[in-house]
């Protein structure tokens, strides 16, 4: 695992120029096991539509695309999808923070790889709520969330949450995979300590 920067005694980086550097970093990663085991569960995408938030190099939306998938991709930075081949006929790329989000497709899965935390609770919460406006009957959400123990956990304008917390966003939902990890790991900068909960449920048709 690696993420942009940060050490168990230092606050990540969240700025344009460490995003564009971070992204030139992930063309050909393997995609996140979050979106591989999720895009498993739902089957080829057959023309169903995929909405990827955070979308980053697109490395995700990329295997999304070859699978069938249909994508919307947001993501605010103007290095966005530098791993997909553009223009793309199954593509639409929304070049948006997640704080100007007003609306999101209905969709068929939702997916979002270590990006949500990258805001603040009133922010996360607004936007949790357009997720699950906009997932479809029988439809997916697959998210990576940053837990409490994080060694990130109080770095401002980002949300971590509590076990609690994270299972009661899937309230209504088929939890489909639930996993937390809770170790010493790598990051692009350095040994961090991760809390994350990978969390993929599904909406009962």
């Amino acid at each position: 695992m690696s993420s942009l920067s940060g050490t168990s005694s230092a606050y990540p980086v969240n700025s344009n120029e460490h995003w564009a550097l971070y992204n030139a970093r992930q063309s050909e990663r393997d995609v996140r096991a979050t979106c591989r085991r999720a895009m498993e569960l739902a089957g080829p995408g057959a023309g169903r539509t995929a909405v990827d938030l955070g979308c980053g190099a697109g490395r995700e939306t990329r295997a999304l695309l070859e699978s069938g998938w249909r994508v919307t991709a947001f993501d605010g930075d103007p290095t966005m999808l530098s791993a997909v081949d553009q223009p793309h006929p199954a593509l639409t790329a929304r070049r948006l923070s997640f704080e100007q989000i007003t609306e999101l497709p209905d969709t068929d899965l939702i997916h979002a790889a270590y990006a949500l935390p990258w805001q603040d609770r009133p922010h996360f919460d607004r936007l949790w709520t357009m997720i699950r406006s906009a997932l479809r009957p029988g439809g997916w959400i697959a998210v990576d969330l940053f837990g409490v123990r994080d060694s990130w956990a109080g770095a401002p304008g980002m949300t971590f949450l509590t076990e609690t917390e994270a299972k009661s966003l899937a309230d209504g939902l088929t939890v489909e995979h639930w996993h937390e990890e809770d170790e010493l790991g790598a990051a692009s900068s350095g040994p961090k300590h991760w809390h994350v909960f990978q969390l993929i449920a599904r909406r009962p048709t």
